[in-house]
């Protein structure tokens, strides 16, 4: 008789769920996975090396480029540990605006989840739902700093610039006429700050309407439910952190826990699940954009009754405004010597760690006295909850491999630091 045997699959890595750059070797028996094995490495961006070899600000741009989901997020820890190395203090005002765009990109994060979690499973429609919200946080994000994406808008001692008192408007063209314009360009008449403000108060209808496409959808409960489930001791032991953590059931969270910046003033609550599968995880995000929300209205109320200055007046650290530095010799050389030469950081190390979108993001710098960091490490989210992906999915369906990978909301930038 002939014997059984298991056989081995290769899944990706260009399979959409894998992201493009994983490699997942699954041994199956039948359609049943026995094991799954991620090879990483394909997208390997030594940017931990790169770091050693530039200044701390030269440096920073390569953050935007780890999670590209979570620009600013990975630019605040950055930020958080040269700071606590410098031991210098952040404007007030500053710090609102940090956690206002470290919300804002919590949103743009769970909403290409959301979006890409919903096309593995076969649910095409949420993902042009989700992008036309990005569509708006995209045009803050260019508002605010002049780059879509990669802002660089974060920098040590506070944040590269004030917030713009006009917000870009669309004009006439070929395919829209100007009635179709005026509509676009209705709530791009004041700062940005109030294009903020009205998108904070249509946010919670367009979350309902992702709800209504998902949450009580049988087809996605069939292909969610009971599938990669975690028990609550098992996610802390393997390192879990963030919506993975959260789904099991503990209320961990960097933002109340370790409060930094302005979060301490944040009223705002932390969703849980009780099974920790991935429809848990699932529903753990979606309440998280509804937090996330009201974070971001909070800051705006406040940001627009407090002006004040928006980074350190240290100008050993940040650069002096353009006029002074147009005007006065000292400044002028201020501004020279810190882009071309940059600052000095004390001897010493430092950790500093976020609440990302995907779990607790942390930068740890040790310094010997120079104006390049000795050594950086990168603590990612996503490395520790892939090495959960062999776990996660033994005794699923190939099919629900899909499921899995979705909902450990991995970026490859981070993982091959």
């Amino acid at each position: 008789m002939a014997e059984i045997k298991n056989y081995t699959l290769n899944f990706g890595p260009q399979h959409p769920a894998a992201h493009g750059v994983l490699r997942l070797v699954l041994e199956l028996d039948g359609e049943v996975i026995q094991r799954a094995d991620p090879h990483i490495g394909m997208l390997h961006r030594a940017t931990e090396k790169l770091a050693e070899t530039k200044t701390y600000i030269q440096a920073l741009p390569y953050m935007d480029r780890l999670d590209y989901m979570s620009m600013m997020c990975n630019e605040h820890a950055y930020c958080l540990a040269v700071e606590k190395m410098l031991d210098i203090e952040v404007p007030i005002r500053a710090q609102y605006i940090r956690v206002m765009f470290a919300e804002i990109t919590r949103v743009l994060n769970h909403l290409l989840w959301l979006g890409a979690s919903g096309l593995d499973c076969g649910a095409m429609n949420v993902l042009l739902y989700c992008f036309r919200e990005r569509e708006d946080l995209f045009d803050v994000y260019e508002a605010a700093s002049g780059a879509r994406m990669h802002a660089a808008y974060f920098r040590p001692g506070g944040v590269y610039r004030d917030l713009p008192d006009t917000m870009p408007q669309y004009k006439v063209n070929k395919i829209r006429n100007e009635r179709a314009v005026r509509q676009l360009n209705d709530n791009r008449q004041g700062t940005l700050l109030d294009f903020i403000d009205d998108f904070t108060k249509r946010f919670p209808h367009y979350i309902d309407e992702y709800e209504t496409l998902l949450t009580e959808n049988r087809i996605w409960k069939q292909r969610m439910v009971g599938i990669g489930v975690v028990s609550p001791e098992r996610a802390l032991s393997m390192g879990f952190t963030g919506p993975m953590l959260r789904g099991s059931g503990f209320a961990w969270d960097l933002r109340k826990k370790q409060p930094y910046d302005a979060y301490a003033q944040m009223d705002f609550d932390i969703p849980i699940g009780k099974t920790g599968d991935c429809y848990d995880r699932y529903l753990v995000r979606v309440e998280e954009l509804r937090q996330s929300n009201r974070i971001i209205k909070q800051c705006v109320d406040w940001l627009k009754v407090n002006p004040g200055p928006v980074i350190t007046d240290n100008h050993k650290v940040a650069p002096p405004s353009r006029e002074s530095m147009k005007s006065n010799m000292e400044e002028l050389i201020h501004h020279f010597k810190l882009f071309s030469e940059g600052f000095r950081v004390p001897e010493g190390e430092a950790y500093a760690a976020v609440e990302h979108p995907k779990g607790e993001f942390g930068i740890y710098f040790v310094s010997d006295g120079a104006n390049k960091p000795y050594r950086m490490k990168i603590r990612p989210p996503g490395f520790v909850h892939l090495s959960a992906m062999d776990e996660m999915a033994r005794g699923h369906m190939i099919a629900d491999a899909v499921a899995v990978i979705g909902t450990l909301d991995i970026v490859f930038g981070e993982i091959d630091r």
